[in-house]
């Protein structure tokens, strides 16, 4: 019986984490500190434990949720960015005034809904992943209740992932009435039968499928509330969603179009390949216009989703490997340099602008350094690991055939290099301005774990082979 549960064990663990933190908070005295970051990482290790026991035994319960190696490589990315969001979180939590257990809660139950969303092998647990998550996320990015800014960015947020939420179950509908289950294994078995390709149901759940897709992956034209969620949204949140939300929405939606619909690949990808060719080219470019540092982070994870779509639109085994080396590299870089912009800011002043950066390498040169390293990395400069990940989705392309896609890839990766650039002219060569950000009380965690993730964009810049074998040998088990 046991055996039936336990490709939902790292799940379970941050789900009764969440719990944990939310029953803390309810019991806490007035004024009482309780360590409920504590129980949040407790929980992340344990699910991080769970999962690299589960590594290879390619384990399933009840035929809906799998563990094999691809969820479960995505589970460790998860665990990865809860751990990093919750050190951030802890060195702002009680400067800005927002309740811990509620916060935590509501951080390990998206993480929970994100694991189930990526093991999924059904679409409709792969819905309930999304609205697990979705909703989770929705009241955190509006948690600063008296911010107006962040209520509007909630509210924002929350229409339009209602309405993309409508198209993604009405694709599941479609399936269903395609094939008669909703299990990926049999949609996979029909769609590759003759004549599937020109069924009209068929289309109809690729197409209103991909729209649900697009819309959580921040693909253009589905990404107008990327920026205003930003912006509005805490920073350590924003640094959450950029990367929990993309890493869970990808490992789904590799799943569903590799595997179910990966036999009618053909009519799905000249879609794909336009998507993420506008969507590489919008998100650079407006990036390039933004001064606020939460807006251009935001338009530049717009750019990075483009980036990974070019390895769906690859669909071969370098391309299905970096779409995980990449997830990770994006993961630790885009929530540490997100941490950053947190720790700058104080209860009053968010300190997320352009100009609040001019003369930081004077007044507080470690975080000016961190930072200068995590913005390289997103650029993809040698040897961080921003490169090697770019490297290898673009020759994923090019070895597909898609040489015209991974050349829009390279010129809009140089162009995004003038307002990653620009943000380090700043620390380092402008002036301070007359109202410069205000003394850092250092956060020795946090550094920590800023300097950890420096480690690891260098690690994987300069030898990232083990990591890309173990990428490519766990996209293998893929459903």
């Amino acid at each position: 019986m046991f055996d039936s549960f336990v490709a939902i064990v790292p799940a379970f663990c941050v789900t009764l984490g969440g719990i944990a933190a939310m029953t803390a908070e309810a019991f806490r005295e007035p004024g009482e500190r309780v360590p409920i970051g504590g129980l949040a990482v407790l929980s992340l290790i344990a699910s991080g434990l769970a999962s690299a026991l589960l590594w290879g035994r390619n384990a399933s319960s009840f035929g809906v949720v799998s563990a094999d190696n691809f969820g479960l490589f995505i589970n460790l990315v998860l665990v990865v960015i809860g751990l990093l969001t919750v050190i951030f979180s802890s060195a702002v939590l009680e400067r800005d005034g927002i309740p811990a257990g509620e916060y935590y809660a509501l951080t390990l139950f998206a993480i929970g809904g994100m694991m189930l969303m990526a093991s999924a092998v059904d679409l409709l647990i792969i819905f309930l992943g999304l609205e697990i998550l979705s909703l989770a996320v929705y009241v955190l990015t509006g948690i600063r209740r008296d911010s107006i800014q962040s209520t509007e960015a909630a509210f924002k947020y929350f229409l339009l992932g209602a309405f993309s939420s409508a198209f993604f179950l009405y694709g599941i509908a479609f399936a269903y009435g395609l094939v008669g289950s909703t299990r990926l294994e049999p949609i996979g078995v029909a769609v590759s039968g003759q004549g599937a390709a020109n069924n009209p149901l068929a289309q109809f759940a690729v197409g209103l499928l991909l729209v649900g897709f697009a819309f959580k992956v921040s693909a253009v034209p589905f990404h107008m509330w990327t920026p205003d969620a930003y912006e509005g949204a805490p920073a350590v949140v924003a640094g959450f969603m950029s990367a929990g939300v993309k890493a869970a929405a990808f490992g789904a939606f590799a799943r569903v179009f590799l595997s179910a619909f990966g036999s009618i690949s053909a009519d799905w990808t000249p879609i794909l390949w336009l998507l993420a060719a506008l969507t590489m080219i919008v998100g650079t470019v407006v990036g390039v216009a933004q001064t606020n540092l939460k807006r251009l982070l935001a338009y530049s994870s717009i750019a990075h989703a483009g980036y990974l779509m070019v390895a769906l639109v690859a669909g071969n085994d370098i391309g299905k490997g970096a779409l995980l080396f990449y997830l990770l590299v994006y993961a630790v870089t885009n929530v540490a340099a997100f941490g950053v912009i947190a720790l700058l800011g104080t209860r009053d002043r968010a300190n997320d602008d352009l100009k609040d950066c001019a003369g930081l390498w004077l007044r507080q040169p470690a975080l000016a350094g961190l930072l200068t390293v995590f913005l390289l990395s997103l650029g993809g400069f040698p040897p961080t690991a921003g490169f090697i990940a770019k490297w290898y989705i673009f020759s994923a392309a090019v070895g597909a055939g898609y040489t015209g896609l991974a050349i829009i890839g390279v010129l809009t990766s140089v162009v995004s290099v003038f307002f990653y650039l620009r943000i380090v002219v700043m620390m380092y060569m402008v002036e301070q301005t007359p109202d410069p950000i205000s003394p850092w009380t250092p956060q020795p965690l946090a550094i920590a774990a800023l300097a950890v993730s420096v480690i690891v964009i260098f690690y994987l810049g300069l030898l990232p082979s083990r990591l890309l074998d173990l990428a490519a040998a766990s996209i293998g088990t893929i459903y």
